[in-house]
């Protein structure tokens, strides 16, 4: 690392992560965000206090050895950062282009609480870049197998880290996947220009270089039960996630041109529904009037989708101020500049439609913020007789989504909390069914991709011991504790 004194490493400012111009990017699904150059890079990662303890790597959910890989990058060494990078995170590629760094390990760095935070997430999709780029990556089966088989439901990011680490250990891993791609939400939630699909299929690539099997088009549920999995595997880890969308309960919310962000975001994503010769086109939006409802990073995904597929105007409708939205700044920022209209304060409350039950437009009501909610945001409150009517052709709801509901109801030993989470064990990923772990949405509800790896790993450490010593310990059922099983709280 280049001998700069704290001084300057404080006088350094943080290096912009080079972007496509807006007017050219929303006249496609190319990538917005153009990654770091090696001076780039270098420049950012010279930022780093090099802190004794290191504060970064304890707001990272997998513990990437973020000091560690930071530094062989000031030093130009990408090759090395990578490696250091993966003995934690399996995904780093992917990681580095869609975590919300700025509220995990970068909002902990200790550079972030007078300056900007060093760009850690930039710098994390630079170097995995850059050992996929040069055909530096190297993953081959574990030297010595167990002769034990694990069975991973989903090929999301939970499913994902834990065959990465139950196949590095020796064992014998089989994903299955109800859909026909692999990658879960990777593929069918987020749209190509925040994370290209090229790159979750050169991670996967990875996987399968370590010995681990595929399975698509398999309903793990339907065309197999547990109780028949566990017939054939010694193990079974359950990672499928939260794909049931919410709804806000309004009247309206069934005509016709009103859609689930999950449904428009996978036509257009896993079904490349934005192509005219598709087989299963999206609505044509294109100079239709469209809104989202939502403030997540889903709901800007989809009404950032609208504006690429024509979409005039197109609006995000969110009933909280917009320092309150969930979804990264980043992604807020983009949406702005690519013309995006961002109404606060205001919700719906009805929509309205014509005499063949399709849209026509839907009534808004203004909002205040209250008291703090248990999410620590200020509670959104209606102003009575503040209602106005807006004209719409197209509506999207992203106000969250639910728990896979189908494993549970064909198999009752699995426990649910009240939410319709599987009640598991924190630590270790343990179900109430022996046998069967389970990790990610699937348990804490929606959340993050780097969250879900971190209890995939958790699950794939405690997999590996159970496998080993065969011991059980059993786990609580709902209604065993004080919030019924329910410990974790819906993530906004």
């Amino acid at each position: 690392m280049a001998e700069l004194t704290r001084r300057e490493r404080l006088a350094r400012p943080r290096q912009a992560m080079p972007a496509q111009p807006a007017a050219v990017r929303t006249r496609g699904f190319g990538e917005v965000n153009l990654g770091f150059t090696s001076g780039l890079a270098i420049l950012e990662a010279e930022r780093c206090l090099l802190c004794p303890r290191p504060k970064c790597i304890e707001g990272c959910p997998v513990g990437v050895r973020i000091d560690e890989f930071v530094a062989l990058v000031a030093d130009g060494r990408f090759d090395e950062a990578a490696k250091v990078v993966k003995i934690d995170n399996s995904l780093p590629a992917i990681c580095g282009r869609v975590c919300p760094q700025e509220y995990q390990c970068e909002g902990a760095c200790v550079m972030g609480r007078n300056h900007e935070p060093v760009a850690i997430g930039a710098l994390e999709r630079f170097v995995a870049d850059y050992e996929r780029e040069h055909g530096l990556v190297r993953a081959e089966p574990a030297a010595v197998r167990t002769g034990k088989r694990v069975a991973v439901v989903g090929s999301g990011p939970a499913g994902l880290a834990c065959a990465t680490d139950l196949a590095k250990t020796g064992h014998d891993v089989t994903v299955f996947e109800a859909l026909h791609e692999l990658g879960g939400v990777l593929v069918y939630g987020i749209p190509e220009f925040r994370l290209p699909k090229e790159i979750v299929r050169a991670e996967i690539d990875q996987l399968a270089r370590l010995g681990v099997r595929f399975e698509t088009n398999a309903v793990i549920g339907m065309v197999q039960t547990l109780d028949e999995l566990l017939e054939e595997f010694d193990a079974v880890f359950i990672g499928v996630g939260a794909g049931l969308p919410r709804f806000m309960d309004i009247p309206g919310e069934n005509l016709v041109g009103v859609y689930s962000a999950n449904e428009f975001l996978t036509r257009v994503n896993l079904m490349k529904a934005y192509l005219p010769e598709a087989d299963t086109p999206v609505l044509d939006v294109h100079g239709r009037r469209v809104a989202v409802f939502g403030g997540g990073n889903t709901a800007l995904d989809a009404v950032r989708v609208a504006i690429r597929l024509g979409a005039a105007p197109a609006s995000l409708i969110y009933r909280r101020s917009e320092e309150e939205m969930p979804a990264r700044g980043e992604e807020i920022a983009h949406a702005e500049e690519e013309g995006v209209d961002l109404v606060t304060l205001a919700a719906p409350v009805e929509l309205l439609g014509d005499g063949d039950g399709r849209l026509t437009g839907a009534v808004i009501q203004r909002m205040q913020l209250g008291e703090s909610d248990d999410s620590g945001r200020r509670r959104p409150e209606p102003i009575a007789g503040s209602e106005y009517a807006i004209d719409l052709d197209v509506a999207i709801v992203a106000v969250g989504n639910s728990p896979n509901p189908l494993l549970p109801r064909t198999d009752a030993t699995l426990e649910q909390t009240r939410r319709g989470t599987l009640v598991a064990d924190e630590a270790t990923g343990r179900t109430t069914k022996r046998g069967v772990f389970a990790g990610g949405d699937i348990v804490t509800g929606g959340a993050t991709v780097i969250l879900a790896m971190g209890a995939g790993r958790r699950a794939a450490a405690a997999i590996d011991q159970y496998l080993e010593t065969g011991k059980w310990e059993a786990v609580a059922r709902a209604g065993e504790n004080d919030e019924g099983g329910d410990d974790v709280a819906p993530v906004p």
